[in-house]
């Protein structure tokens, strides 16, 4: 049986970013390792995975002395397991893993990039970042940019050769799971519940962002266009499902005091049920810095909630301007407000962009297609590698997959 190991950083990554993806690896053949730092997040993962695990401490941070121990560590685990392919996602997980895996002999090494941070970096520390990311791509034998536009941004910047990379069919890391993102699907009793946590009152019109509060999410300019909608039109309510992150990139200390004091801005927290606000809401607005492949897009589409997003790599690979969604341009307050007030009395028209990407999302970023796609690359690189487990005949299994 080949041995895939799957690793983040973090396992709220692994939870929410990879959901289901391990568990159809290993229903189908594969023997699946899953490694990450510690976390909350675990016993679920676990259950839901089915799957063993591992627990190695990282950092998000540029930690040099931790980072080494954590490389130390991969290393030894790899020589001991003798993976046949190593497959990482998130950047210092990349780093580190696909350094440990080529320095313990892994014949099949995968990174997963789903995004960019020193798009939003500057000085010595986006010269550093450059680097790091130059660095996995070198340990790595494979690169896997999430989307089209990412492909073409590390290529025409001269991050990583263009021979070594390639984007899993149209896109996404793991596709969306329709059997849950469907209107069909939503439990009364909870979204009973959620209507009275967030006072829901069909009067009132809804704009939903969900993510990270945090700069590079875009929160800082798009609290400054509500503010202006809000004097306008009081019959507006901002929903922002996350949680402030003070750690990496806070927003503004002006911004978080807006948030939690406006009278039109509802803070949720995390929650684990978008779905249901999505559904409740007019609009998602989605004004990120930087994307991979954003699965809030797919899931609002899914859903059938209208977009509004900035037009970054990553956000115009699912929506394309007036034809399934809006875009502006990143950073820009005036464009989103331009954009906000155009859906806001074009309702009819924005339905209309929302029905074309439901069927394209439902088309092309199930699961099972993402998967199944992933799983069928893995088979071939295996039969152009070997394998540790020479019993194995990758070549027979490879072909008789569809």
């Amino acid at each position: 049986m080949p041995k895939l190991i799957r690793i983040t950083t973090a396992p709220l990554s692994m939870k929410y970013l990879l959901t289901g993806q391990m568990r159809y690896m290993q229903e189908h053949g594969l023997d699946v390792i899953m490694i990450s730092s510690e976390g909350k997040e675990w016993p679920d993962i676990i259950a839901n995975e089915k799957c063993s695990y591992h627990i190695i401490h990282m950092t998000r941070k540029i930690t040099p002395f931790t980072d080494l121990v954590s490389l130390w560590k991969l290393y030894r685990f790899f020589k001991k397991q003798k993976p046949d392919i190593v497959h990482s996602h998130t950047p210092k997980a990349g780093l580190i893993a696909m350094l440990a895996a080529k320095f313990a002999g892994v014949k099949v090494r995968i990174h997963t990039i789903a995004g960019l941070r020193f798009m939003t970096s500057h000085g010595l520390q986006k010269s550093l970042l450059v680097q790091m990311e130059k660095l996995t791509a070198w340990a790595a034998n494979y690169t896997w940019p999430n989307s089209y536009s990412l492909f073409n941004y590390l290529y025409s910047n001269r991050i990583i050769a263009k021979q070594k990379m390639e984007v899993i069919g149209l896109g996404s890391s793991n596709g969306i799971n329709l059997g849950r993102f469907s209107v069909d699907a939503l439990d009364n009793k909870k979204l009973n519940a959620i209507k009275q946590k967030i006072k829901f009152n069909d009067s009132l019109t809804y704009l939903l962002c969900v993510g990270r509060i945090v700069k590079d999410k875009g929160i800082d300019e798009l609290t400054g266009v509500f503010e202006k909608l809000y004097r306008e039109n009081g019959s507006l309510r901002l929903v922002l499902v996350g949680a402030f992150e003070d750690e990496l990139d806070p927003v503004r200390d002006s911004t978080k005091q807006i948030l939690k004091n406006h009278p039109g801005i509802i803070l949720t927290g995390w929650s684990e049920d978008v779905e249901y606000y999505m559904h409740l809401s007019f609009v998602l607005v989605h004004p990120s810095y930087r994307e991979g492949f954003p699965n809030v897009l797919l899931q609002a589409g899914a859903m059938g909630c209208p977009v509004i997003c900035s037009r970054i790599d990553g956000n115009v690979d699912i929506v394309e301007h007036q034809e399934t969604g809006l875009l502006f341009d990143v950073r820009s307050e005036e464009q989103l407000q331009e954009q906000l007030e155009f859906a806001l009395t074009n309702k009819n028209i924005v339905n209309e962009y929302a029905v074309k990407l439901q069927a394209k999302v439902q088309s092309n970023f199930s699961q099972p297609v993402v998967h199944g796609l992933i799983y069928k690359k893995y088979m071939e690189l295996l039969s152009v590698h070997g394998s540790n487990r020479e019993s194995e005949k990758y070549e027979s299994v490879a072909g008789t997959y569809t």
